[in-house]
């Protein structure tokens, strides 16, 4: 049960207009352990990541979104779905900023549409997205994003997901070691 537990650290931001939509990739999500928040928008998750501002100040070089809104330093997000078809902002526009984003461009990001357009996969492959998912999204596909948000994680976010799991594969009937600040330590 140690894995369902390491797996809740991985932060899921979903985007779709459609609420119906939303909540389903919501409770998938949600089954398979990951946090997730839910936005309508692509406007509404630059703002959750504190890209909101960064077209202001992208003629200061290496400059840092700062803003009464950037959740981003609060929260760290592992993966972003999306839908393609939201009116403002696409989910491959959506993509597009997030990609050109200094701080946010390793952020694994996933697109998903009901609309089969060989097309529109490939722009979206090519654009950096790593998957492509037609609606109804099923949990079979949600399976497939853990392997890429390992992918986004540091070996400190590794280190700290697998802990709990490493902890289990090292304790022994006749001795139990357990980390304490770093520190092996035998009982």
């Amino acid at each position: 049960m140690r894995v369902g537990a390491a797996e809740a650290q991985f932060h899921v931001l979903a985007v779709d207009d459609s609420i119906i939509d939303r909540k389903l990739i919501e409770r998938l999500l949600k089954t398979s352990s990951y946090q997730v928040t839910a936005v309508d928008s692509g406007i509404k998750a630059l703002e959750f990541l504190g890209l909101n501002d960064e077209e202001d100040q992208s003629d200061i070089a290496e400059a840092p979104s700062v803003s009464p809104n950037n959740h981003h330093q609060d929260v760290d997000v592992n993966l972003i779905i999306t839908d393609y078809c939201m009116p403002g902002m696409t989910g491959y526009d959506l993509l597009r900023k997030i990609k050109e984003s200094k701080s946010l461009k390793d952020i694994p990001v996933v697109i998903m549409s009901s609309e089969n357009e060989p097309s529109r996969i490939n722009r979206c492959l090519e654009e950096g997205a790593e998957e492509f998912f037609l609606k109804p999204v099923k949990l079979s596909d949600v399976n497939k994003l853990r392997p890429h948000m390992m992918k986004g994680t540091s070996m400190e976010d590794e280190g700290n997901i697998n802990e709990g799991k490493a902890m289990e594969d090292i304790q022994t009937p006749e001795r139990t070691r357990t980390i304490y600040n770093g520190f092996d330590v035998l009982s």
